[in-house]
């Protein structure tokens, strides 16, 4: 069986004091729940420019 990694960037909005690493947590543990995902790791975290 082969195995790929894909890379994405995803751009979420949420509240000033919410953690970023706090919802980057949710969507791995989203990811891992998927058939045929081994791996699923936060790789960085970049404030976009308003």
């Amino acid at each position: 069986m082969s195995r790929t990694s894909l890379f994405f960037k995803v751009e979420v909005e949420h509240e000033p004091g919410e953690r970023p690493e706090r919802i980057a947590e949710e969507i791995r543990r989203h990811l891992l729940k998927l058939y045929g995902v081994r791996l699923a790791e936060l790789n960085s975290i970049a404030k976009a420019e308003e």
